[in-house]
């Protein structure tokens, strides 16, 4: 029986669908934000952040971490795919929603080709793949790729927000820093915890590590 490239731990080839970091990312944020009826300073607090390093996200004077940027969209209550403007997204905050009356039914998609996958890369050294063919309301299901080195998150510090993380590593070793306990994570290992616990993930191997990763939003949303 041949393995296929995901039994084996290999990273899948980089699909051709995939978005860049707008430069006016963090001018959305702060319009959210301000929308919400959300301080700056509060919002720091939630996430753990300082307040002048979220300011400088806001003015784009900082690019942020894919997992600080996933901090602060998920506190939103938005999504990357919102945030990005991805095709299928939920509507923004300020914008209207209609509902036609007289519209057909639409059948959802449900399958996902491994070339059609929307891809996230923000410089860090960690990418992204969405496993799911359509943004999810409450979770991300994710191929995530770790080059050697690379970690979740440019500033020396743990993030934190509501939610749920679950992860198998597929290849490579990979620690993650949660709260004051550090796990370190070989191939078939798995863990779960609770993302209110400031937490980072680095990879440690001598070669790129890959793992299924899914994130749960709160409760409720």
């Amino acid at each position: 029986m041949t393995l296929t490239a995901m039994q084996k731990g290999v990273p899948p080839q980089r699909p051709r669908a995939g978005y860049a970091l707008p430069d006016d990312v963090g001018q959305r944020l702060r319009s959210v934000r301000e929308a919400r009826g959300i301080g700056l300073r509060e919002l720091s607090r939630r996430l753990g952040l300082s307040a002048s390093a979220l300011s400088q996200i806001e003015t784009g004077r900082t690019r942020p971490s894919v997992m600080t940027l996933y901090s602060i969209v998920s506190e939103l209550e938005m999504s990357l795919d919102e945030l990005l403007r991805v095709p299928g997204a939920r509507a923004p905050v300020s914008a209207p929603v209609i509902h036609e009356a007289t519209a057909s039914p639409v059948t959802p998609e449900v399958v996902l080709h491994a070339d059609s996958r929307r891809t996230i890369d923000l410089g860090t050294g960690v990418c992204w793949q969405r496993l799911t063919p359509l943004a999810e309301p409450d979770a991300d299901f994710l191929f995530v790729t770790y080059d050697v080195g690379s970690s979740s998150s440019w500033e020396p510090i743990a993030v934190r927000r509501a939610g749920r993380e679950y992860g198998l590593v597929l290849s490579g070793r990979i620690r993650i820093a949660l709260g004051l306990e550090e796990h370190e994570l070989g191939p078939q290992d798995s863990i779960a915890f609770d993302t209110s616990r400031p937490h980072r993930i680095d990879n440690v191997g001598d070669a790129p590590a890959t793992a299924i990763w899914c994130m749960v939003g709160p409760a409720g949303r």
